[in-house]
């Protein structure tokens, strides 16, 4: 395939992990060259194979640990870089409270070794952030704007994230002309409509829908709710569940706004979700719906660190960056469960 983008190639830090991988086909999708990086501590080099069928490019993949600071440097000197898309963290909140320094090391570690080869390159690379929703901690105002306050960190996974921010807006005023774009993402849920990729984490799952569907899968022999007597409709946590494809969209629509010379100031901000929120029961009532099965299920203790409810205004994303969300909540559910089915040959 010809390149459609002037030769550029965009790094995908985390490109094997279940956003970057729907990433990395969306951006392939539309004519850019991708550069995966990936230390595959939590991913798998299978999920190439998977990229290559949705998508019918096989591109580029390095294993590298963005901790080696050295080792980037080589990787910006082999490769001419044209945008960096960053999602490699470690992702789990309730793992965070466990092991704060391994999570304060990797996920700003990586970052700051990538800004250091930022800092060197001729001209500015746009710089794409996968944040996350965990900066509001506990909000005060439903739904979450973008103006809402940065409350602390209710994990060291939050935390990271908010620290992350303000070096890149720190890094921003230093470097002239660098432009970079924090999205704010809530809930991501299912699978590639191929079933080539999904959510596929190593070991006990951490979020709510692979939990689910490894439970009907078998592979527990119930799943644990955490909490029901919040002050929710239910009493279980309320999220905003965001169809994976909707949101690697967005990554794709918000690298071409600074590509494309379209962003208005040098550092933005975007929400992304679907501005409606689920419990916990009711994405198991979804589950329940499109599978056709009884889900077991018990109420356990609050786990910490988890917020009580959380979901977006989608207002600035919807009209600012021109995204919006596609696929419903039945949707996103289904094709995790198509997902799981496959990879356990169900």
């Amino acid at each position: 395939m010809t390149n459609a983008k002037d030769n550029s190639m965009i790094l995908v830090t985390g490109g094997l992990g279940f956003i970057g991988s729907h990433t990395v086909v969306a951006l392939l999708e539309k004519g850019h060259q991708v550069l995966i990086v990936d230390d595959l501590s939590n991913s798998s080099v299978g999920v190439l194979d998977g990229i290559e069928t949705a998508s019918g490019i096989r591109p580029t993949f390095i294993k590298l640990n963005l901790q080696n600071g050295a080792a980037v440097a080589e990787m910006f000197q082999q490769h001419r870089i044209t945008g960096i898309i960053h999602f490699a963290a470690y992702k789990a909140v309730g793992e965070s409270v466990q092991k704060p320094v391994a999570y304060y090391q990797n996920n700003l570690g990586s970052m700051l070794n990538l800004l250091a080869e930022v800092e060197k390159a001729a001209s500015p690379i746009p710089f794409i952030f996968s944040s996350s929703c965990t900066v509001y901690g506990e909000a005060t105002k439903l739904p979450i704007t973008e103006n809402s306050p940065v409350q602390p960190a209710m994990s060291p996974y939050g935390n990271t994230k908010q620290i992350g921010e303000e070096i890149l807006v720190d890094t921003v005023n230093a470097i002239e002309g660098f432009r970079v774009i924090s999205l704010r993402y809530f809930n991501p849920i299912g699978a590639h409509p191929s079933i080539a990729i999904g959510e596929l984490p190593l070991g006990k799952p951490q979020n709510l829908v692979p939990f689910i569907t490894q439970t009907a899968a078998g592979l527990y022999p119930k799943l644990t709710v955490f909490g029901n007597d919040y002050p929710t409709s239910d009493g279980t946590n309320v999220r905003d569940y965001i169809h994976v494809v909707d949101l690697a969209e967005a990554h794709v629509v918000a690298l071409e706004r600074i590509l494309e010379s379209k962003s208005t100031e040098a550092y933005e901000v975007f929400n992304l979700g679907t501005g409606k929120g689920s419990s916990v029961l009711e994405v198991i009532q979804s589950f329940e719906r499109v599978s056709g099965q009884k889900l077991t299920y018990e109420i356990g203790e609050r786990r910490k660190g988890d917020v009580i409810a959380a979901y977006a205004d989608t207002t600035k994303a919807n009209t600012v960056l021109g995204w919006k969300t596609k696929r419903s909540l039945d949707e996103a559910v289904a094709s995790a469960w198509k997902w799981e089915q496959k990879v356990r040959n169900l």
